[in-house]
């Protein structure tokens, strides 16, 4: 088999009419700004992957174009080396291994290991709601079936987001875990959010979330201080998880040599594809951690990075992100042709099809494509 054509195509979905304000953006979200990756094979069958970076890909299809789509490893050390130029393009990656599990007639769960053909999802909120409101929120996705929710963490003073926890934990009881984000692991370009925590802040939080039973808290300090996580994690019987937007195995192994996280989040889109995320799995596991892939990108990043998590033994949860009525899956997935969504007992189920087990909706994405 070998590979015939390298694209990529750019998609945008509006919502202005429900703008979404997510904790980790200065400014909010009016549109979803997606780039699909295809690579087609001389055996007619095409793989697709998309992540949360767009990556103009054109000039470095001649490096795959007449290669065997199924020498992963060997298209990976090429992409670790577009990737010094170009960004993150491990949506290519993602559509390789898409091909292999479809060129194998399994989902790419099966392909990887296979361990379960369902997660746990938890309704992974974005925004900072007013407590009255997050409680009813947080009842009503309780009533749709989810049986965890994270909360973000992220206004200027923390004791105010402490109270919606604190009111959450009330209403729900010991019937929903709970996870926290405090979303200060990275900054977009020109986000000059106020609140930021340092060590001494993160163990005042800790502190009090103990009191909770929380599951994790995910990125309380800046992604790159290994040392002070790794503090943090020595003075709390929390679970620190973080990773989302790290690049590369060497990125990785930083935090396992100085014991900085329970919980490794590597997205697959971002981290260095299907293939360094199953090996962080791999690593956690055998150090006896958690592996918990973050998903918010689009509907394609979250079939990827379930694919993974389904794939390994220590995956207890998926991501699943869920907001409304500002992040809904119809915005989410805009681009897939089924919309993913959990069962009644809130786990989310891998496709039954081949490979990613999803499939673009070309109707809606003719008319929303751009140049």
């Amino acid at each position: 088999m070998k590979i015939t054509e390298l694209r990529s195509r750019r998609f945008v979905f509006n919502h202005e009419d429900r703008p979404f304000h997510p904790t980790w953006r200065p400014f909010p979200e009016r549109h979803q700004d997606v780039t699909v990756v295809e690579i087609k094979t001389d055996e007619g069958i095409t793989g697709i992957g998309a992540g949360g970076v767009l990556t103009r890909l054109g000039s470095v299809a001649p490096l795959f174009v007449g290669k065997d789509p199924l020498a992963i490893e060997e298209h990976w050390h090429t992409l670790r080396s577009i990737a010094h130029l170009m960004g993150r393009p491990w949506p290519i990656e993602i559509a390789l291994w898409d091909i292999a599990a479809k060129k194998a007639c399994v989902p790419l769960a099966k392909l990887l290991g296979g361990f379960t053909d369902k997660l746990l999802a938890y309704c992974s909120t974005g925004e900072i709601h007013g407590l009255e409101q997050r409680v009813e929120d947080v009842l009503r996705i309780r009533s749709e079936g989810f049986r965890a929710v994270k909360l973000r963490f992220h206004n200027p003073d923390w004791r105010i987001d402490l109270k919606t926890l604190d009111a959450v934990r009330k209403a729900v009881g010991d019937s929903m875990t709970i996870m926290v984000d405090a979303n200060w692991g990275w900054y977009l370009p020109g986000d000059r959010t106020l609140g930021h925590w340092d060590v001494k802040t993160a163990r005042a939080v800790v502190r009090e979330l103990e009191r909770y039973d929380v599951f994790w808290i995910e990125e309380p300090l800046y992604a790159y201080d290994y040392d002070g996580l790794a503090e943090l994690r020595e003075h709390t019987t929390l679970r620190v998880a973080g990773g989302e937007l790290n690049a590369g195995l060497h990125e990785f192994q930083v935090y396992f040599d100085k014991g900085s996280l329970d919980v490794y989040q590597p997205d697959c889109t971002f981290a260095g594809g299907v293939t360094v995320a199953k090996k962080v799995a791999g690593m956690a596991q055998a150090a006896g951690l958690l592996f918990s892939p973050h998903t918010w990108t689009n509907g394609l990043g979250l079939a990827a990075n379930l694919q993974v998590g389904a794939a390994v033994p220590n995956c207890p949860f998926i991501e699943f992100p869920y907001d409304p009525p500002n992040w809904v899956p119809e915005y989410r997935d805009f681009m897939l042709a089924e919309q993913l969504r959990i069962d009644g007992d809130g786990y989310l189920h891998v496709p039954d099809r081949p490979g990613l087990g999803v499939e673009l909706d070309e109707a809606r994405l003719a008319a929303i494509e751009r140049a």
